[in-house]
Parts: structure tokens; C-alpha cells; sequence
């Protein structure tokens, strides 16, 4: 072996720089930096070409990583780009948010060795933006004339509108948040996600001829039988904002908020647009405890650091190999001092009228049923208060049906997720012949990159209806 047919062994898997946990607790900026000089190359060509790219096939968009790798290793940033794009509408915004541990980093060849997998994410996103501050933008097709309507700026809603605007179809996006992103502003922290990064891929978007009708709620201020009359076919990205109701008693004492208004409120407030109804409890040398397993649940303890909680506890109800959040942002949080209390399951949230006092939980174990994923069962004699002075509740998202969807005949399941595909249709098409829909309206509250992959799919599908062909697009 030679460290020239072999450059993992020369180049240790390294991120960009991360900012110091005791600088990064003070502020919302993101906490790893991007590659400079030719970092990104070196990394990049740490990926071994294994011949059976496991990294591609445990994305859900099916990216083409060892292609752009190589790419990058030879320095074709803009070819990297291009070809990241065939597959990835908004890689900038994957390669943050993604949990690559539990993805393409995690299926990579060299994950379960001593050297480490290939930093895909991180080259990922420095690559697109650092593509997109040298000029370069995607192809766009000439104009068909057609003309679609979707419903929901969120991950799928973009998705959509990138691959239809890019067929020379014009994508019209209507949200009711004053901002485009839906939860990728709205939801999730600037630390992961910093909002410059969405507003330029807004700016991107436009560039290439997509309308955004922002403040804009349909059923509201435009009727959807209008959509239907105006546009060639509609797409619903609406989301999944229903907050998952724990039941616990005492949910409605002062100091107990769920989790997407208190990030909601947070994220408006740095970016200025705070509303009447946003409200941010007073976290300042206070004891918070969340109460929750996902990233959601994450995204809560890492806000209320830099809100200057004094203790910030997770309390989750399996342990820590069962917690759907990605392995990543636990240790984040755990850098960064949250408490995780696992095998813990809420029974009741105590206080009084001044405010939430504690919570009483129950510790559990995991018990098999043979029923699919081990529950947890409470352990008798193990009940303990924890105290506390703001909960945080984030038990995660269903789906919102909007009023109208049945009005317009379109078919939902008995958890109130849109119904898609089938005998006689078209990939991601509702029951109405020309309404499609994806994301978290369908699966239910899923990554980001699967609701890309939604949106991304249903454009295709669309296309495929209004008979558009496109000419096969590709980096030599």
C-alpha cells in the first residue's frame, strides 16, 4: 500500500474548524466553520471509490458522492456543484442538516475503521457555497409556458419549484411565514442552519424565475379552487406542524411551552421580526428540563444554552441507543452541558399557579414485544421529581390537514397523511388527477433530505403529465 494510492492513510478525517464550545455557547452562529484552501480536496480524497458506493445507496436522494468527490479532489468546484445539483435541489442545506452519522457517512467503507469516514456533509456544503460565490448557477431550460402552483416553502415545497423552475416551468410559492424555509427557518436553530444560507439559495430561486407569495395562507387570503383554475397542476408541501399532545397533567401551568413555539419565537427574534403572539420565556439562570428524543428535543437544549439556562436536562424515555436524534447533535449538546436523563418517562408536570415547579418521571425499561421497536415500561418504586422552572415539551409532529383538502377530494389516511401513488398514478399524485404532494404531509414528520427527495420526485412527476421531456444532463 502507498499513501499515494491510499491518501486516508496521509489525511485524517478532519471537520472544519469547530468553534470552541465556550464561545460558541453565546451566540446562535453556526459552530463549524468552512474549508479553506485545499482542505476540501484533501478530504475529498480520503474516499477509497470502493466499487460499490454503500454512501450513495443509504442516501434517500441517491446522490452521486463518489463522482462529486472526485471532482472536488481535482479541484472542478463549479463541476461539483453542477453534479450535486442533478440529484440534491438544496445541498447547501443537506450537507447541515443531514444526519450523515446515520447516512451516507455512516454506510461509508472506512466508517467502522480506524481512519474514519469521508467528511461528505461538510465538503458538501462547502462546496455549493463556495460554488455559488464564484458565479456559478444551475441550467435552466427555455419556457414552456406552463405554469405550477406550490402550496408550503418548506424543504419539499423548494425542491419542487427548483426542479420545475430549472424545466422552464414557472413555480409559484405560496407560505404562510414571512420568510421562505418553513422549518429550515422557522424550526430549526442558526447554529445549524444559518438563515444567510436560505436566503441566498431564496435569491437563487428567484434568479431562476420561482415567485414567492410569502405571508400567503391558502384557504385564507387565496382560495385553492383559484390554484386550481389558474395553474397547470398544484403541489403540496404543507408539513407537518400539529405538535404531538404527551397528555401529561399539568401541561397547562406558567413555564410550560412546546417546543415549535419556542423556537419559533427564538428564530424571529434574531432575525428582528418578533410578532405580538411570540412568546420567549425567560430562560436566564433557570433549571429547564425537555422532555423528548429527537432533534427537535436537541435543537430545545442547545437553544436554551445560549439562552443562559443555568442546567439544561434531556429527559428521554429509552436510552440513548434507541433516541431517533441524530448521534451528532447529542454530543453537541452533551459538549456544550446538557444533562441526559435516559430510561425516564414523564407521568406529571408539578406546580402551582406561579409557575411549573418539577416533573415526576418514572424510570423504565425497555421491554420486546416482538412487535417491532422495544417499549418502555416503567420500573415500580423508581418514581423521582426533577426540578425545574421552564419545560420544554417535544414529543414531535404530525401531520396538519388543511380544512379543505377533503373539500377538493383529496384522500388522506387514518393519520391524516395525504395519500399518494398507486394503481394508475403517478408517483406522489393525490387522488385529485392534478395535485401532487410530499414531505412530511405524507410520510408524517421525517429529515429534511427525504421531504427534498419528495419534492424532487413529484416535479418529476409533474412534468411527466404536462409532457415535458428534458435532455439528460451530466459532468464529463
Amino acid at each position: 500500500m502507498s499513501e499515494k494510492t491510499f491518501p486516508f492513510l496521509k489525511f485524517h478525517r478532519t471537520l472544519p474548524r469547530e468553534v470552541p464550545v465556550p464561545v460558541r455557547v453565546l451566540g446562535f452562529g453556526e459552530i463549524h466553520e468552512g474549508f479553506v484552501n485545499g482542505d476540501a480536496g484533501d478530504q475529498a480524497s480520503r474516499c477509497i471509490d470502493c466499487g460499490n458506493p454503500y454512501c450513495s445507496w443509504e442516501c434517500p436522494l441517491g446522490n452521486r458522492i463518489p463522482q462529486w468527490l472526485k471532482l472536488v479532489q481535482d479541484g472542478r468546484i463549479e463541476d461539483a456543484a453542477s453534479l450535486m445539483h442533478e440529484t440534491n435541489p438544496l445541498p447547501e442545506i443537506c450537507g447541515r442538516v443531514c444526519p450523515q452519522d446515520r447516512l451516507c457517512e455512516g454506510a461509508c467503507t472506512l466508517e467502522d475503521t480506524q481512519f474514519g469516514a469521508v467528511t461528505i456533509g461538510a465538503i458538501e456544503r462547502w462546496v455549493t457555497d463556495e460554488a455559488l460565490k464564484r458565479g456559478w448557477r444551475p441550467t435552466v431550460e427555455a419556457p414552456t409556458g406552463r405554469r405550477v402552483a406550490i402550496v408550503g416553502a418548506g424543504p419539499a415545497g423548494l425542491a419542487a419549484a427548483d426542479r420545475l423552475a430549472r424545466a422552464g416551468v414557472q413555480a409559484e410559492v405560496f407560505d404562510r411565514y414571512e420568510e421562505i424555509g418553513g422549518l429550515l427557518t422557522f424550526g430549526i436553530p442558526p447554529f445549524k442552519l444559518d438563515k444567510a444560507v436560505v436566503r441566498t439559495r431564496r435569491a437563487l430561486l428567484e434568479e431562476i424565475g420561482v415567485r414567492f407569495h410569502l405571508g400567503t395562507e391558502v384557504g385564507r387570503d387565496v382560495a385553492f379552487a383559484r390554484l386550481l383554475d389558474d395553474y397547470d397542476a398544484v403541489f403540496l408541501g404543507t408539513g407537518a406542524y400539529t405538535e404531538v399532545d404527551g397528555g401529561l397533567p399539568g401541561s397547562a401551568l406558567p413555564g410550560v411551552q412546546r417546543a415549535l413555539p419556542f423556537l419559533v419565537a427564538n428564530v424571529r427574534r434574531l432575525l428582528g421580526s418578533a410578532r405580538g403572539d411570540d412568546v420567549l420565556p425567560e430562560l436566564a439562570g433557570k433549571r429547564v428540563v425537555v422532555l423528548g428524543g429527537g432533534d427537535t428535543a436537541m435543537d430545545c437544549v442547545r437553544s436554551s444554552i445560549r439562552l443562559g439556562a443555568a442546567q439544561v436536562s434531556c429527559v428521554y424515555r429509552r436510552d440513548e441507543a434507541n433516541m431517533p436524534g441524530s448521534r451528532r447533535e447529542v454530543k453537541y449538546a452533551r459538549d456544550e452541558g446538557v444533562q441526559f436523563l435516559f430510561n425516564r418517562q414523564p407521568l406529571e408536570l408539578l406546580g402551582d399557579a406561579a409557575g411549573v415547579r418539577g416533573v415526576r418521571v418514572a424510570g423504565t425499561r425497555l421491554v420486546a414485544d416482538g412487535a417491532g421497536r422495544a417499549r418502555p415500561q416503567a420500573v415500580p418504586g423508581s418514581e423521582e421529581i426533577l426540578a425545574a422552572d421552564v419545560v420544554l415539551l417535544a414529543f414531535g409532529f404530525q401531520p396538519s390537514p388543511a380544512p379543505w383538502f377533503r373539500e377538493f377530494g383529496l384522500a388522506l389516511d387514518a393519520a391524516g397523511r395525504l395519500s399518494v401513488g398507486g394503481a394508475g398514478r403517478l408517483p406522489l399524485q393525490t387522488s385529485h388527477d392534478r395535485v401532487f404532494a410530499g414531505g412530511d404531509n405524507v410520510r408524517g414528520a421525517d429529515l429534511v433530505v427525504r421531504a427534498v427527495y419528495d419534492g424532487r420526485e413529484a416535479a418529476g412527476s409533474i412534468l411527466q403529465q404536462l409532457g415535458i421531456v428534458l435532455p439528460e444532463r451530466g459532468v464529463a
